[in-house]
C-alpha cells in the first residue's frame, strides 16, 4: 500500500522546477578541447569563461545542447562511434549513443525544438552512405533513421519550421583510415529533410565545382542557409568557400576577392552568421576569419594561426576560438578575450 509520506513526496517532487540552463550559470556556448593528454567538453560564457569542463573519452569534434534542460550530446570526431549525453551541472553521463552495427557517426547532430527527438549525422562506414539518425531523448534510444540524401553527410541543422537541412558532403571515406575514395566524381549538396524523413529539396553546385565539400551550416536572414566549403582540388584554384540557398532556388557562391581568396588555402573550417546578418567563415590552415555581408558580399579578412571555432555573439559580432587556447571577439577588428591552456578543437556550439 502507498503510504502518505510517499504521495507527499511524489507530489514535491511534481512541484521541483525542471533543470535549465540556468543551474550551470546559463552558458551560451559550448566547445571541445583538449587540455594536456585529455579531452574535454567547456560551457562558456560570451565573455570566454569556462564554467564548466567535462571529460571525454577522446578527442571531440561538435556538441548539440538540448533547447531547455541542461543536457549536451557531444560527438566524437569523425568517423566516430560514440556520442556522450552529459549532464552539465555535475558532468554525469547519462547515457553513450553507439551507431547501428556497421555505421559511424560523423561529427554533428541537432535536437528537435520541443527536445523529444535528437537527429545524428551518420554514414554506412563501407559505402559513406548517409543517414539520419532519430533518438527519442526520454531514455535516448534509437527509434530509426532516414536517407541523408547524399554521401558523407556532416553538418545538421534544424530551421525555424522545424525541417532539417543537411550538408552532405559528398566524399566517400575508407572507414578505417578516412583515406577519400572518390574525388574525380563526389558530388556534394545540400538536402532538406522533413522530421520524419522525407527529401523536400535538394541543391547541388555547378559540376564545375563538384570537388567543393559542403561541410558545415549556418542559418542566415530570410530563411536562407549559409554554407561553408572545403576544396577538394588544386589548391592554387581560388574557388569560393562561401555558399546562400534559399530551398527552392539554385545556392549563390560567395567569393572573396582575387587577392583574399588564395589566402584560405581552399578549406573553411566553420561558419556563423551574427546578429546583424554578417556572414563569419574560418579557415585554420590559412589561419584566417573572412567577414561577408548578409548578401554575401566580401567585408574584410583578419589573421590569427589555426583560427576555427566561431559562433556568433548575442551583442553584435562573433566569438573565435585557436588551438592555441585563445578566445577572441571578431566585430571591425579582432580583440583578445580569454586564454585558457588548452587547444580549442574545430567549433564553437551556440545554445538554442
Amino acid at each position: 500500500m502507498t503510504s502518505r509520506r510517499s504521495v507527499l513526496a511524489g507530489l514535491a517532487a511534481l512541484c521541483l522546477p525542471a533543470p535549465s540552463w540556468a543551474d550551470v550559470g546559463n552558458p551560451r556556448f559550448l566547445a571541445a578541447a583538449k587540455q594536456g593528454e585529455t579531452y574535454r567538453l567547456h560551457g562558456l560564457t560570451a565573455d570566454g569563461e569556462s564554467l564548466f569542463s567535462l571529460p571525454l573519452p577522446a578527442r571531440g569534434h561538435a556538441a548539440t545542447a538540448h533547447p531547455d534542460q541542461p543536457l549536451a550530446v557531444a560527438f566524437a570526431r569523425r568517423p566516430g562511434v560514440f556520442a556522450l549525453v552529459l549532464d552539465c551541472r555535475d558532468g554525469r553521463l547519462i547515457s553513450t549513443l553507439t551507431p547501428p552495427p556497421g555505421r559511424q557517426f560523423n561529427g554533428h547532430g541537432a535536437f528537435s525544438a520541443d527536445g523529444e527527438t535528437l537527429f545524428t549525422s551518420e554514414v554506412i562506414a563501407e559505402t559513406s552512405e548517409g543517414r539520419i539518425g532519430l533518438w527519442e531523448t526520454r531514455r535516448f534510444t534509437r527509434m530509426g533513421e532516414a536517407p541523408s540524401g547524399g554521401i558523407g553527410p556532416h553538418d545538421v541543422r534544424r530551421l525555424a519550421d522545424g525541417n532539417l537541412v543537411i550538408a552532405n558532403g559528398g566524399i566517400a571515406t575508407d572507414p578505417r583510415d578516412r583515406t577519400k575514395l572518390n574525388i574525380p566524381d563526389m558530388r556534394p549538396n545540400l538536402t532538406l529533410l522533413s522530421q520524419d524523413g522525407a527529401i523536400l529539396d535538394q541543391a547541388a553546385l555547378d559540376p564545375a565545382l563538384n570537388r567543393n565539400s559542403i561541410r558545415h551550416l549556418a542559418l542566415a536572414r530570410d530563411d536562407r542557409i549559409a554554407f561553408a566549403m572545403q576544396w577538394e582540388g588544386d589548391a592554387a584554384e581560388a574557388v569560393p568557400l562561401l555558399g546562400l540557398w534559399s530551398p527552392g532556388q539554385a545556392p549563390t557562391l560567395c567569393p572573396a576577392p582575387e587577392t583574399e581568396q588564395p589566402r584560405m588555402q581552399g578549406y573553411a573550417g566553420s561558419i556563423a552568421v551574427a546578429t546583424d546578418g554578417r556572414i563569419g567563415l574560418t579557415s585554420p590552415r590559412g589561419g584566417l576569419a573572412q567577414v561577408f555581408a548578409p548578401d554575401g558580399g566580401y567585408l574584410a579578412s583578419h589573421a590569427r594561426p589555426d583560427i576555427c571555432g566561431l559562433a556568433a555573439l548575442p551583442d553584435g559580432g562573433f566569438l573565435a576560438s585557436d588551438g592555441m587556447g585563445a578566445l577572441l571577439r571578431i566585430t571591425d577588428g579582432m580583440t583578445a578575450l580569454q586564454s585558457h591552456a588548452l587547444a580549442w578543437d574545430n567549433h564553437i556550439v551556440t545554445l538554442a
